[in-house]
C-alpha cells in the first residue's frame, strides 16, 4: 500500500504531487527546490546557496520518514546551467561523504519558479 509523507519543515507541494511517497520499503522523494518552508520564497542567489536550501528541504522530508541521507539510494540533480555543477556538487557531496548514492545530473532549460537547482531522491526505509 502506498503511503504519503508530508512535513511542514519542507515546502508544501506547489502542484498535484506529494513531498514523498513510499511503498514496499522504498521512499520516493519529489524534487525539492530552494523554497523556505515557512515563507515559500526562494532562498539564495547562487546555485550553491540554493543547493544548500534544497538539501535542507530534502533532509526534512527524509527525517519525516524516519531516515536520513545515509538511506538514499539514488538522486537526480537538475541544473539550470551546467556551469554550476562544481558549486552544487560541493554542497551535495557534504551530505554524502561516505558511500554516496547513485546519481545523475542534467541541465534543463527551465526549473519551477526559475530556480537554479532541483534535487529528487529515492531511499530505503
Amino acid at each position: 500500500m502506498k503511503k504519503i509523507h508530508s512535513t511542514s519543515k519542507a515546502p508544501a507541494a506547489i502542484g498535484p504531487y506529494s513531498q514523498a511517497t513510499s511503498h514496499n520499503g522504498i521512499l520516493y522523494c519529489s524534487g525539492q527546490i530552494p523554497l523556505d518552508p515557512e515563507t515559500m520564497e526562494i532562498v539564495g542567489e547562487t546555485a550553491a546557496e540554493q543547493a544548500e536550501q534544497v538539501m535542507k528541504n530534502l533532509e526534512a522530508v527524509l527525517l519525516e520518514a524516519g531516515i536520513g541521507f545515509s538511506n538514499v539510494l539514488k538522486c537526480t540533480i537538475f541544473l539550470q546551467d551546467m556551469t554550476d555543477f562544481g558549486a552544487v556538487n560541493e554542497v551535495y557531496g557534504a551530505r554524502f561523504e561516505t558511500a554516496p548514492p547513485a546519481r545523475e545530473t542534467v541541465a534543463v532549460k527551465t526549473l519551477p519558479k526559475n530556480v537554479l537547482v532541483e534535487i529528487s531522491c529515492i531511499a530505503y526505509l
